[in-house]
This record gives structure tokens, C-alpha cells and sequence, in this order.
């Protein structure tokens, strides 16, 4: 059975991402910061494995792979939203910002690829953002820490192809998460309006594209941005 470790797996997108790869056959590792409740009972009902680690810190990155081994599918899913003016963005949310979205898929990363080069085969899901491929107001830091996991994901398909490993990157739109707790309902609704399919997403949505691009039948697609978001952005 092929090994998959989802980070921030235990609740949101990583859980829906976590329940879709477990049903299609993968054994899962669920990789969780603070919230272990919820990944010790989504472990228990999945037949997974939860693991604690803070991606922002590469000892402890480290760790959590000693103690998993080798993985054929690393998705980098543990994200961290922000939402406020430009001008009253501090240095340390930034930086915390892209620690989580950047740091720790570049740390999560470099250490799942040593035995995925040796097998000559893996897989790399990356998930971003609509607002890493079209920017928004209000939510720079998150924008631009997705943008560079958009390039990231890029320049390590045209680098890893040549070991037979994939890397892709999923680009949701306005998905139902806690990340959209800022919002009013009249945002809510003026995303809605402005999405051709009149719908916001959920985040099995996002489980089977995530799904999809881990299996063979997408044997053929590397480096691509693939993002549902009902039309929002074409």
C-alpha cells in the first residue's frame, strides 16, 4: 500500500483530502499542529496515522519524517489565511504567514524527496490559492506566500521530472472553511454572484481533484495549477 502524509490533514480541505485518499486505497499519515482531537478521531475513523509536528521549524520537520519513513505522496496542504490592510501588516505576521504557506512546504519537501529520487517515483500536491494566480485585496501576505508555492510548484516539475516524480499544485476559489470565517454573508454572497456556477465550493471538491492528480490516470500531468473555483477566475 502506498503512503500518503497530508499536512494540516486533520481538518478543512487536509481532512477532506485525507478521508478521499484513505477511501482510495492510499495509507495516510495525518500531519496536525494544535488540532489533535480532531486528528486523532479522523486517524481512528480512517485507519490512519496523526503525527504532531510545527512545519515552521525544519528540526522538528525532520522528526516527523525519521519517524514516518519514506512517502510516495507528500500534499503540502497546511496553510495559514490573513486578512487586514496592507499598511497595517506587521514584519512578524508576514514572516509567520509565509513560515507556515512557504517555509514549511520547502522544508516538508526536501525532506520527503531523497527516497522519492531513490525509488525514481513520487508525487507532490501543492495547495494554494486563486489569489496566488490573481492577487486580492486585503490579503497580500497570503497572495503572495501562494504565489510563491504557484512558482515553487513550477520549477520543481521541470527539476524532478527527469526522477519520475510529479508536482502539482491545486488553486482553490472561495471554498466553505473556517478561512472564510471573516467574511459577512454579504461577501459571502457577492462571491457567490460573482462565480459563474453561483456556488461556493466544499472542500470534497477540493479532495478530488487532490485525489485525481495522486493517481496514475494523471500519470501525464506535471507542473500544471489546477484550480476549482466554479469560474471565479478563468
Amino acid at each position: 500500500m502506498k503512503k500518503a502524509l497530508v499536512t494540516g490533514g486533520a481538518r478543512g480541505i487536509g481532512a477532506a483530502i485525507s478521508r478521499a485518499l484513505a477511501n482510495s486505497g492510499w495509507d495516510v499519515v495525518i500531519h496536525y499542529h494544535k488540532s489533535e482531537p480532531e486528528a486523532r478521531a479522523l486517524a481512528q475513523e480512517l485507519g490512519a496515522t496523526p503525527i504532531q509536528a510545527d512545519i515552521r521549524d525544519a528540526a522538528q520537520v525532520c522528526e516527523m519524517f525519521q519517524s514516518i519513513g519514506a512517502i510516495d505522496l507528500l500534499v503540502n496542504n497546511a496553510g495559514l489565511a490573513d486578512y487586514g490592510l496592507f499598511t497595517d501588516l506587521t514584519p512578524a505576521r508576514w514572516r509567520e504567514i509565509f513560515a507556515v504557506n512557504l517555509d514549511g512546504t520547502f522544508y516538508c519537501t526536501q525532506a520527503a524527496l531523497p527516497a522519492m529520487i531513490q525509488a525514481k517515483s513520487g508525487v507532490i500536491l501543492n495547495i494554494a490559492s486563486i489569489w496566488g494566480m490573481v492577487g486580492a485585496s486585503c490579503e497580500a501576505a497570503y497572495a503572495a506566500s501562494k504565489a510563491a508555492v504557484i512558482g515553487l510548484t513550477k520549477s520543481l516539475a521541470k527539476e524532478l521530472g527527469p526522477s519520475g516524480i510529479r508536482v502539482n499544485c491545486i488553486a482553490p476559489g472561495a471554498v466553505e472553511t473556517e478561512m472564510l470565517a471573516e467574511l459577512t454573508p454579504a461577501d459571502l454572497e457577492a462571491i457567490r454572484r460573482a462565480t459563474p456556477l453561483g456556488t461556493l465550493g466544499t472542500p470534497a471538491d477540493i479532495a478530488h481533484v487532490a485525489a485525481f492528480l495522486a493517481s496514475d490516470q494523471a500519470r501525464f500531468l506535471t507542473g500544471q495549477i489546477i484550480s476549482p473555483n466554479g469560474g471565479f477566475v478563468i
